[in-house]
């Protein structure tokens, strides 16, 4: 047994531990309460009601929102800020039945185009779109709009004239693979500033705007006027029927449209070609110089399945070759028609099929079937003068039919045949007669 002073030296050493071990627990408890309560709240002091969830306010809304809508996009909650991306692809076969052949048989990327447009900050609207097909990379579209109100838009840079009708429709719309020859009188994309709006609860449209100036028929590609001459350019298109409360009466999609440009311009001069590519009329050492003048009206009419447009379109340049100088005006016209054989309405615009492509389900989408007679005649001025290139035609005359298959509205598949023929001018050429294959991809 120890002795009592040993006793005594083990109580002191188990008292003095002791406290020392509670004294380490507390630290540690008191710790790890103090984490658990920075983690997790403490529990109220008396029962929620039952109805407190009820007042409970919403998770905030994201900041940003993305999706699809006819298109990729991203905006911001409020759609104050918007990016969308889309693209437009086309891939042709062309392919020719005469002997000797016009042109070469050939497959090929007609349109290569990604689109990027969107809103910044609710009032400015911008598209920016690259062209990648026919074997060249240029600028499309490249502008800028400001919108103080519906009827009055600022839009500068790089856009359609405004000036001829099937122009303005959209390529992904089109009821045939190319345009008709009338639009080869008709300025495409240029750079400049215009105004645009819509009155009058959208029954009319306007577009006025003063731009480089480009040949007929052209895009600008260098996107440099060379030359100090602009054009003035604008159209007016009226639906004097239009009611979005009743969209399907015989007379809300019948429209009237008037489009004209006028200018001083001096340097190229248009050459004329058909839907598959063979050129039939250019100008030989010859140059614009001095005042051009366009016009173009037209007329549309969509009712249920059944669409149609027809323009008229007009070209006044002056031209000279050496001492000649000449005042040429060309002329053109086409009517188009449409109709759509299962049950969709017509419209200037792509197709939604009613029932999308399901193979499985036996859906095929929708179909139409097309035609069109279209005319440009060259003046004989131009051949009396000297103007034109040796083997030119004069007048040529288009004739096509084909259909249209949309599996679903993004996705198009043309086939045409189109016969060409070719009357007066310097030489004899034989008729045209072409076939077309077209696949599309738009959003």
């Amino acid at each position: 047994m120890p002795s009592v002073p040993d006793r005594r030296l083990l109580q002191s050493i188990w008292r003095l531990t002791s406290m020392r071990l509670l004294s380490t627990t507390a630290i540690v408890v008191l710790a790890s309460a103090s984490a658990a309560g920075a983690q997790t709240p403490s529990a109220p002091a008396t029962p929620v009601p039952a109805t407190a969830s009820a007042t409970t306010q919403p998770p905030a809304a994201p900041a940003v929102t993305a999706g699809w809508q006819d298109g990729f996009f991203i905006q911001s909650a409020n759609g104050d800020n918007r990016i969308q991306i889309g693209t437009v692809i086309q891939v042709d076969g062309r392919f020719t039945t005469d002997d000797p052949a016009p042109f070469t048989d050939t497959f090929t990327i007609r349109k290569a185009r990604p689109m990027l447009q969107g809103r910044v900050a609710k009032y400015f609207d911008f598209r920016l779109t690259p062209e990648l097909g026919n074997g060249a990379a240029t600028v499309l579209d490249a502008y800028l709009d400001t919108h103080f109100s519906n009827a009055f838009r600022v839009r500068v840079g790089k856009d359609k004239t405004p000036v001829g009708l099937e122009l303005l429709y959209t390529d992904p719309g089109l009821l045939f693979p190319e345009r008709s020859l009338a639009s080869s009188l008709i300025p495409n994309r240029d750079v400049g500033v215009q105004v645009q709006g819509d009155l009058a609860g959208a029954k009319v449209s306007y577009a006025l705007g003063v731009f480089n100036g480009i040949v007929d028929g052209s895009n600008s590609t260098t996107d440099v006027d060379p030359n100090d001459g602009k054009d003035v350019a604008g159209r007016v298109f009226l639906q004097p029927f239009r009611n979005p409360k009743t969209p399907g009466s015989a007379l809300n999609n019948l429209a009237f449209h008037l489009g004209a440009s006028s200018g001083s311009q001096t340097g190229a001069l248009p050459s004329f070609k058909t839907s598959a590519g063979q050129t039939y009329f250019s100008y030989a050492g010859a140059t614009a110089d001095g005042d051009r003048v366009r016009v173009t009206p037209g007329v549309a009419y969509y009712y249920k399945g059944f669409g149609t447009f027809a323009e008229y379109a007009r070209t006044t340049q002056k031209i000279t070759k050496s001492t000649a100088r000449r005042e040429i005006t060309n002329d053109g016209w086409d009517v188009s028609g449409t109709w759509i054989l299962t049950g969709e309405a017509a419209s200037s615009g792509v197709i939604r099929p009613k029932v999308p492509f399901d193979p499985s389900a036996g859906h095929w989408g929708a179909v139409q079937i097309v035609a069109r007679f279209s005319q440009l005649r060259v003046d004989q001025a131009a051949f009396d003068a000297g103007l034109a290139a040796a083997g030119a035609s004069r007048t040529a005359r288009q004739f096509t039919v084909g259909a249209d298959w949309y599996p679903v509205q993004f996705v198009k598949y043309y086939i045409a045949y189109e016969r060409t023929a070719f009357d007066g001018g310097s030489g004899t050429r034989p008729d045209e007669n072409s076939i077309i294959f077209r696949t599309q991809l738009a959003f």
